[in-house]
């Protein structure tokens, strides 16, 4: 289990591309956070037209960094399968935007940032637990903001899986009129009592971490690492399926046959401390509890009277909803209940559950089903994209 992690000051973190917007944003709560700041990252060129731009909308624990090594880990940007040159999303003709989402913790206005009052001056702190609660509706205006500063009128489409789907779906429904087409992946209109809950035992971890300090960890120099490992590693679970936990790891213990209860880990035991180890390396506890709120507070059929069909009336958009057969956290149940809103106002929608034992990580694995669903829809849209 991680154990008392020294936090860096906040002036020597990563300075990463940014987009500064002074006027700010209003959010759904009423706060005005002024300045906006956007941190994000482009790959490919726009042409001429401005007609190819395909926005990347990343889930809870993502960032930015889709398609290159990460600054922080070093390691493969997180959809590295899926954006790249000759890939699904392929960068040699789309010019693909990817930005760290409002509230997160790698560049963009978030808990970790410098705390500004009304007017937007610097208060020589970070917000920490005083950062506004923010709504995927809040974040996917601030995206909307950085394409209207990268001269994106209007995107060829929109894609994410999990927390990004999200996006997507709030997407099409808030600027219908800016999105051509739109591919929401592993993903719901509403999260679900079950996610809620298991959301909820991760902020208790932290918040029962000695070094959370009611959120002001910074000021102390340290950071919640056993809560928020603990955090991690609940919500990892939720992201595999029973068939991938058994086949990479089973019952096999690391150290030989013989349980102590000091030494020998079960090897899934082990990677699941991994998991939670490396994370609180790369991720900041108080964007965590921001986030997962902003997950727990998505409904939209809520923003919509109480109507899913009525957040996509007399829409634009051509969807392509995918599943997988084995995601316990977004089941295909989920999925369908989109299919049915969308085909409830005639919209152009086509539906793929792609058979998988991966379980809700598959987005982000190895699918070939996956890619070939991806790179089928965008080909069919780009036919009928003018």
């Amino acid at each position: 289990m991680a154990e008392t992690v020294r936090a860096p000051l906040a002036t020597s973190r990563i300075t990463h591309q940014h987009a500064v917007f002074p006027e700010g944003v209003v959010l759904d709560c009423g706060a005005v956070l002024k300045p906006l700041v956007v941190a994000y990252r482009t790959y490919g060129r726009l042409n001429d037209a401005k007609s190819n731009a395909i926005l990347v909308c990343h889930a809870l624990t993502g960032d930015q960094y889709v398609a290159e090594t990460h600054p922080v880990t070093g390691k493969p940007g997180w959809w590295q399968t899926m954006v790249g040159p000759g890939l699904p999303v392929d960068t040699d003709r789309f010019f693909v935007i990817c930005a760290n989402v409002l509230g997160g913790c790698m560049g963009s206005s978030g808990p970790r940032e410098e705390m500004t009052d009304a007017e937007g001056r610097p208060q020589g702190r970070p917000w920490g637990m005083q950062f506004p609660p923010v709504t995927i509706r809040d974040m996917v205006r601030a995206q909307a903001k950085l394409l209207d500063h990268l001269g994106v009128p209007k995107l060829f489409s929109v894609l994410g899986g999990s927390m990004g789907g999200m996006q997507v779906l709030e997407w099409a429904a808030l600027y219908p009129e800016r999105v051509f087409s739109a591919i929401p992946i592993a993903t719901a209109t509403h999260h679900s009592a079950q996610n809620i809950a298991f959301h909820e035992i991760g902020r208790q971890a932290i918040n029962a971490d000695p070094d959370f300090h009611g959120g002001e960890y910074w000021k102390h120099g340290v950071v919640p690492a056993r809560g928020l490992a603990v955090a991690r590693m609940t919500a990892h679970i939720t992201y595999l399926s029973e068939e991938a936990l058994t086949r990479k790891f089973g019952r096999r213990l690391r150290t030989g046959p013989m349980l102590t209860f000091t030494n020998d880990l079960f090897e899934v035991e082990s990677y699941l401390q991994h998991q939670g180890s490396s994370f609180v390396q790369r991720f900041d506890a108080n964007s965590y509890l921001t986030i997962t709120r902003a997950m727990d507070y998505f409904d939209l059929a809520a923003e919509h009277g109480g109507s899913v069909a009525a957040a996509f009336r007399h829409t634009p958009v051509r969807f392509c909803v995918i599943s997988f057969s084995s995601d316990w956290l977004f089941p295909t149940a989920m999925s369908r209940e989109i299919v049915r809103a969308l085909n409830q106002v005639a919209a152009n929608v086509s539906f793929v559950e792609i058979a998988s034992d991966k379980g809700h990580d598959a987005f982000l694995l190895d699918e070939p089903d996956l890619f070939r669903t991806v790179s089928g829809f965008l080909a069919g849209a780009a036919e009928r994209w003018r």
